[in-house]
């Protein structure tokens, strides 16, 4: 897939408010867009010149997706994050998820770069380096023998992948990668391992809001690959891969939260 981690946000008219060490070198963008204007961008600089991205709606949903993650997560464990976007959302959860670890991944380096801008500055101690992920990848990275340098302290025997959290990415990504996340935490997860997705969702084959609807026009407008996709449809792909639905919750700005279990 190829897409920006801002490539999610929707800004309306709103300048995102930096940590107050940071030095804003920040564009606003007017209205509803989906991703930046061509040649333009959203982010900080921090004072050692580290790019560091930011979404302004990453801070509205950070806190509704918390108090669900409370509810279904394992209560130790490893946490991987796939397609993390800017970072925010890890830095946000992972101290308040402790004593769970967070592993943060995106496959873009742009991405990875303001993951580990962020985590720089809000250092936590149970919040690893971004890895390289692909959500197609037919092995990811902690699958692999030779784990990413990264992980080289981590002990999966002891602290092994529990659940996989990935918001806001099956919209905004070709199909292929929502198969690629089923099929893979299949194979990662343990028997009672979580599968935690968020985003807008059609359910029934209709869109749950006018807002929803026409932000589905202006992702397929963006790329024929990308849309909101049908929840039936989701969870018949994670059903073939031995993933049964748990619980939907209902999100703030017509977004659900949906769990899945091994």
């Amino acid at each position: 897939y190829h897409w920006k981690p801002l490539v999610s946000c929707l800004l309306a008219e709103v300048l995102v408010e930096a940590p107050a060490e940071l030095v804003l070198d920040c564009v606003a963008w007017q209205g509803h867009v989906v991703g930046p204007p061509e040649g333009h961008s959203s982010r900080y600089r921090d004072r050692q010149n580290l790019i560091i991205l930011a979404c302004w709606g990453t801070q509205r949903n950070q806190g509704p997706i918390l108090q669900v993650l409370l509810q279904v997560l394992p209560p130790r464990g490893t946490i991987l994050e796939v397609s993390s976007g800017t970072g925010e959302h890890a830095i946000f959860l992972a101290p308040r998820l402790r004593p769970r670890k967070w592993i943060p991944s995106d496959p873009d380096p742009d991405a990875r770069a303001s993951i580990a801008a962020w985590r720089k500055h809000c250092p936590t101690d149970n919040l690893y380096p971004p890895i390289a992920l692909d959500a197609r990848d037919p092995v990811w990275a902690v699958e692999q023998d030779e784990l990413p340098e990264a992980l080289q302290d981590i002990d999966f025997k002891h602290d092994p992948i529990v659940a996989i959290v990935n918001i806001n990415m099956i919209h905004i990504a070709p199909w292929s990668a929502c198969l690629g996340l089923m099929s893979r935490a299949r194979q990662i997860l343990p028997p009672g391992g979580i599968l935690y997705l968020y985003g807008p969702f059609k359910q029934g084959g209709k869109h749950t809001a006018p807002s929803n609807a026409a932000f589905d026009e202006r992702l397929q407008a963006q790329n024929p690959e990308w849309g909101v996709r049908d929840l039936d449809e989701v969870v018949a792909v994670a059903q073939a891969q031995s993933l049964s639905l748990v619980k939907t919750y209902v999100m703030p700005a017509n977004n659900l939260s949906v769990i899945f279990q091994a």
